[in-house]
């Protein structure tokens, strides 16, 4: 048994002129005839008029059916119906946003319910929803910053570390907004697009480092063309922190025993905003996800596409397409109707009506135009050997060559430099592959540039696993990510989360096992869709290897935040 599909309405208030017009139309058919019957009454009686003048005497009542019919087909199609799922790509426009959270422990203070992270992640969330359009990146920061996820529109990835964010993610005590700002602000600048930038900070406040060296960072921000936006969160009055201890809820205390008490440090966010020609907003302000969108209104934006959410599919077609066509019927009739009846007349003018068809010789331009096209179609049977079919024989310097002449022909487009790269990586010519496959990465857009993303990681991880190069540690820290932003987008590439294990390894293995880098993984198209919950965790753990070593690294350095403040 079918399902009645959903049936939504843009404007359901307007369903009341799908009744009220067909009534009224009704009405007015009704009383017009009832006032032509009577005047056309005082000439003569209804039979006598009928044998006269035909059926419109006395009015026509299939017209008044189509004349409803138009009026309520119309006044449901003004109100918007939908029904039926749809979900494809969109082309709209959005700037590039980096939104760095404080996910230090006096985050979680409740004084602003249920606590100040929470509260920071709704209006991350409601921020999201109102910027579909716009490419986010994520950095949480407490002692020291980390990025999260790249800039992306995918909103399961961003929802995926929102929900996992907490202090523990961080791991170095303290807070260190000049820190977040400064990455973000990085971060933003080595991204490529048109689009104007944005970083917005979400925090209480509460730093333990130099106001000097916050101005400093968010001063260097506004100058180099990223627009600072810092946002409040928490109370003057303060609160305490609850720690969670198993089943037993403790609260913070500092060095000397005390409970620590964590305050809302409004000055310290707006000196940096207005150091940076910026925007703050307080944490007593409503609506903060609102007043974001308004202070990054002016900003240029760009295009690109996204993958649109499901939604009903708009039918105001299906209804005002027939009431269109009942209208034109119905100027037809009326038009016929008044036509003189003589019976020879008539057959006159149906001979000329199906004589009337006419051939139509083509043009000259059309002529001209097959005939240029034959030297073409004759040059394309005899043009030499494709070079991507000589790269699958083997024949990877036959390859090459040929893409260079057609470079040197005037064909410079991404596809052809993409390709040539990708020869060359073939060929163990890394550095001109390496160049070539960064600039279409940068230049180029959908899936020329992921596979352009995918090639440049494998010729920098190609270039760090070799034993003993100086440049190996820098190449591999680029293969990683390479592919961190690939499998962002790509979660289901098996060949790219290989490549991101070897990666991480750092030095090559010592042999053997399922199919180490001997085997070059070539790029292939993906199947489309955001990241779920199963492969979102799966880049978190190989990430997580990484991670560790960097924090082993830091902890070794013995960076503590000053005077023993660690929250």
């Amino acid at each position: 048994m079918n399902r009645i599909p959903d049936i939504i309405f843009d404007l359901p208030w307007v369903l009341l002129l799908a009744l009220a017009l067909p009534l009224s139309i009704w009405l007015l058919r009704v009383s017009r005839t009832r006032e032509r019957r009577e005047r056309l009454a005082r000439f003569a009686d209804a039979i006598a008029l009928s044998r006269l003048m035909g059926e419109s005497s006395v009015g026509n009542g299939a017209r008044t059916v189509r004349l409803v019919l138009v009026a309520m087909l119309s006044g449901v199609a003004l109100a918007g119906p939908r029904w039926g799922l749809s979900r494809g790509p969109s082309t709209v426009r959005g700037i590039d946003m980096a939104i760095a959270i404080d996910a230090s422990l006096s985050m979680m203070a409740p004084d602003d319910r249920p606590s100040r992270l929470e509260r920071v992640k709704q209006e991350v969330r409601r921020l999201r929803a109102m910027s579909h359009a716009d490419r986010v990146a994520l950095i949480a920061f407490a002692g020291r910053s980390y990025i999260l996820t790249p800039l992306t529109t995918d909103d399961g990835a961003i929802e995926l570390f929102l929900d996992n964010l907490d202090p523990s993610v961080v791991g170095q005590p303290g807070s260190s907004i000049a820190h977040a700002i400064r990455q973000g602000t990085e971060l933003l600048l080595a991204s490529d697009g048109s689009a104007d930038r944005a970083l917005v900070v979400m925090s209480d406040g509460e730093a333990f480092e130099p106001v000097e060296d916050i101005q400093s960072a968010a001063t260097d921000a506004g100058k180099r063309g990223v627009s600072l936006v810092t946002v409040g969160f928490g109370t003057i009055k303060g609160s305490t922190i609850p720690l969670q201890d198993g089943t037993v809820v403790r609260e913070k205390r500092d060095e000397q025993g005390k409970v620590v008490i964590t305050k809302y440090n409004p000055e310290l966010l707006e000196s940096a905003a207005n150091v940076s020609g910026g925007t703050f907003i307080p944490a007593e302000a409503s609506d903060k996800a609102s007043r974001i969108r308004s202070a990054l209104r002016s900003l240029r934006t760009a295009k690109r596409k996204v993958d649109a959410r499901e939604d009903h599919v708009p039918r105001f077609l299906w209804l005002l397409i027939p009431a269109l066509l009942l209208l034109l019927y119905d100027t037809w009739a009326m038009v016929r109707a008044t036509k003189p009846r003589d019976g020879n007349a008539s057959a006159d003018n149906a001979l000329a009506f199906r004589s009337g068809v006419a051939t139509v010789s083509p043009p000259p331009t059309a002529l001209l135009l097959l005939c240029a096209l034959l030297p073409i179609a004759t040059f394309g049977c005899t043009q030499e050997k494709d070079p991507a079919v000589r790269f699958a024989e083997g024949d990877v310097a036959g390859a090459i060559t040929s893409y260079r002449t057609m470079m040197l022909h005037g064909d410079i487009s991404a596809v052809t430099k993409y390709n040539l790269g990708s020869a060359l990586l073939g060929a163990d010519s890394l550095p001109p592959s390496a160049e070539l496959l960064e600039a279409v990465r940068r230049s180029a857009d959908g899936e020329v540039r992921m596979r352009a993303r995918f090639n440049a990681g494998l010729a920098a991880l190609t270039t760090g696993r070799v034993a003993k190069s100086p440049d190996a540690e820098p190449a591999l820290a680029a293969a990683r990510a390479a592919y961190r932003a690939y499998l962002i987008d790509r979660p289901a590439d098996v060949d790219a989360k290989w490549n991101y294990e070897l990666a991480l390894r750092r030095q090559p293995p010592s042999g053997g096992g399922g199919g180490g880098s001997d085997a070059q993984p070539q790029p292939r198209p993906q199947p489309q869709g955001g990241i779920d919950q199963r492969q979102a965790e799966a880049l978190l753990n190989s990430a997580a290897r990484e991670e560790k070593d960097v924090q082993g690294r830091k902890q070794k350095q013995g960076r503590t935040p000053p005077r023993g403040k660690d929250w």
